[in-house]
């Protein structure tokens, strides 16, 4: 005879397995084939917390490694600040050519300047003579003179030129040297006369003073 089960039972619940705890198994198998059991605790928190402190994650009391926010650079501010070096490099560049401009343009300017005074120092001279003359007091001719040389004055021509001043040989051309009587506590050679007068732009000189000179006795 063939046993008979047992008849299912109203209460409920009837017929399935009962509750309980459940279980997963969370071993490691290592290289050798044997299991290892997989850290749980605090060492296997220490291990994660130590392998992301190394990486420079932060770690959070909870043992799970969050990246720190702002740890990688943003590409946007690394090419903001390139391009803001480029534009503050250009600016340099751009102010020492307009420096390097402003300065061969002056230059240039008192180079053709000079070189118009050159070709007019006949000129310049025989209207100085004139003046020493007094020829020059009045008339259409000292009209003209006083004309031209307010003109040179406008681009910074200056004569220069005085008797009774030091000899200076970067200004002074002497042509003469006499034998004068100079003033009481003079101790340095003089200008007693001025042949020609010199003429400078600036700090340019065009033609240094013509003079004669004389040493102290």
């Amino acid at each position: 005879m063939k046993p008979q089960s047992p008849a299912p039972s109203d209460e409920p619940g009837a017929g399935q397995p009962a509750p309980g705890f459940t279980f997963a198994n969370k071993r490691k198998i290592s290289a050798e084939g044997s299991a290892e059991p997989a850290g749980t605790g605090a060492a296997a928190g220490t291990d994660d917390a130590g392998d992301a402190s190394q990486a420079g994650i932060e770690v959070p009391e909870g043992g799970t490694a969050v990246p720190e926010a702002g740890a990688e650079p943003d590409a946007n501010e690394v090419l903001a600040a390139e391009r803001l070096a480029d534009l503050q490099r250009l600016q340099a560049e751009y102010a020492n050519y307009r420096k390097r401009v402003d300065r061969d343009r002056s230059t240039a300017r008192d180079f053709a300047i000079a070189s118009v005074i050159e070709s007019l120092l006949p000129v310049l001279d025989d209207i100085h003579l004139a003046r020493q003359h007094g020829d020059l007091e009045a008339g259409p001719l000292a009209s003209i003179a006083d004309k031209l040389e307010t003109t040179l004055a406008k681009y910074g021509v200056e004569r220069f030129g005085e008797p009774g001043v030091p000899f200076d040989p970067a200004v002074h051309d002497a042509l003469m040297h006499v034998d004068d009587e100079l003033a009481e506590g003079t101790e340095v050679t003089t200008v007693v006369s001025v042949l020609q007068p010199g003429y400078k732009i600036g700090d340019r000189i065009v033609r240094p003073a013509r003079v004669s000179v004389a040493d102290p006795s």
